[in-house]
């Protein structure tokens, strides 16, 4: 009677492994959401320099741009290159070529179709008023903050499944062991999972993978800032200056186009404005942590760093610097020119700087890591016809002639050999 007992159990257990896999594999197996999170990452890195969700740019503002095209197959092609659709013959493609003064679009063919989805996806969130909602913390966000990402339900449901198989594993030793008493048979007494050499043999080479994989990560990134926002000792609202008043970013950061660091703007630049700006009228300053700030007051700090007396209209004693708080570092040992990449290599600061426009409080976009520069080097296309900076270059300008390639990315002309950047 136990060893049937014995038997049903064990068929009962295979079909519970059975079910276990048919619970995972369509969850392994089911194409991911376009996820909006990532794919704005992908749209201020790639696309935000010449477009905008809801204003024209450089490009047509972007919401609905799915509606528009008459084949979602084809407005991926046009992201990987446009050229190949313009030279199709299709007639929305080539009226909006013509609309932007035949402005070519940058190719993308690293984009997968994935990412492109998912900016997509980010669009349709983007185009869309959604109202804030409070996270922890004080701070807020929108529905394409949180994403679809999967791997927290993913990671519970396999801890279930492995405990429920090592239960029926343990339960199906004992039986045997009870079959065995019962018919005479001598077996030895099952092993606790706890003093198992197997089971304690693998939980050692899982904790050692997955300690392995925390180490490794931590250590790839260590003293990169992905997100800094450092408390500066003026609240500045790039927004409000640079987005809602439409100050150029040259005007105050003269060096970026003339030498390799952007520059801090001196105090007399914010003074140009604020001898006459003495009151903040715009719209309500909130930091990142939810506390509301006076721009009134902030103009103040300013006034007594420089020694400004708003009333009489004077300086009416020594100033003295303001201590600003450096937020994107690169190490010592690496090469970055700002007028390299603005003028000859056409770059917006949105490229490295995200949405700029859109930050109270600036934080670092981007991790800044070598992988992150050499991806953008490979995928991004310099401005080659009509850039007296790449005049050298005969052979990629004969090719172009020849239509051997119909762009030339940094990667070309040399952007990722190592001396770029490091010497």
């Amino acid at each position: 009677m136990y060893r049937r007992v014995s038997i049903l159990l064990r068929k009962h257990f295979v079909s519970v492994l059975i079910l276990c896999a048919s619970i995972v594999i369509p969850f392994s197996s089911v194409k991911a959401a376009a996820d909006p999170a990532k794919g704005k990452a992908i749209f201020q890195q790639n696309c935000a320099s010449c477009h905008s969700v809801t204003k024209k740019l450089t490009g047509p503002a972007l919401a609905g741009v799915e509606d528009r095209w008459p084949d979602k197959k084809l407005l991926h092609q046009w992201v990987h290159n446009s050229a190949s659709v313009l030279a199709s013959g299709d007639k929305y493609a080539n009226d909006l070529f013509i609309q932007f003064n035949k402005t070519a679009m940058t190719a993308f063919p690293a984009l997968k179709d994935e990412e492109i989805d998912d900016i997509l996806a980010y669009i349709k969130v983007a185009a869309v008023p959604t109202a804030s909602t409070p996270t922890p913390g004080g701070e807020t966000g929108t529905a394409e903050d949180k994403g679809n990402d999967n791997s927290l339900l993913f990671g519970i449901i396999t801890l279930v499944l492995a405990v429920v198989a090592l239960i029926l594993m343990q339960i199906n030793s004992n039986l045997n062991k009870l079959a065995g008493d019962k018919e005479g048979v001598a077996t030895a007494d099952p092993v606790p999972f706890y003093k198992n050499k197997a089971y304690i043999a693998i939980g050692i080479l899982l904790l050692f993978m997955v300690g392995g994989y925390f180490t490794i990560n931590g250590a790839v990134g260590l003293g990169r800032q992905k997100d800094y926002m450092p408390a500066q000792p003026i609240f500045y609202s790039h927004k409000v200056h640079a987005g809602i008043n439409q100050i150029n970013c040259l005007y105050c950061h003269a060096g970026a186009e003339k030498s390799k660091h952007a520059m801090i703007p001196s105090e007399n630049i914010c003074m140009n404005c604020h001898k006459a700006i003495k009151e903040y009228s715009g719209p309500e300053l909130v930091t990142a942590e939810g506390k509301k700030v006076n721009g009134t007051e902030e103009i103040a700090k300013l006034y007594d760093y420089v020694g400004w007396d708003p009333e009489a209209g004077k300086y009416t004693k020594p100033g003295r610097p303001i201590e600003w708080t450096k937020i994107h570092n690169l190490p010592d040992h690496v090469y970055f020119n700002h007028s390299q990449h603005v003028v000859a290599g056409k770059q917006q600061c949105q490229t490295c700087h995200g949405a700029i426009t859109e930050m109270d409080e600036v934080h670092q976009f981007a991790d800044l890591s070598m992988g992150w520069c050499i991806n953008c080097h490979r995928t991004t296309k310099v401005q080659f016809a009509d850039n007296n900076y790449y005049s050298i270059f005969e052979k990629l300008h004969q090719d172009i002639k020849d239509k051997k390639i119909d762009s030339v990315t940094v990667e070309m002309v040399g952007g990722t050999e190592c001396q770029k950047c490091h010497y």
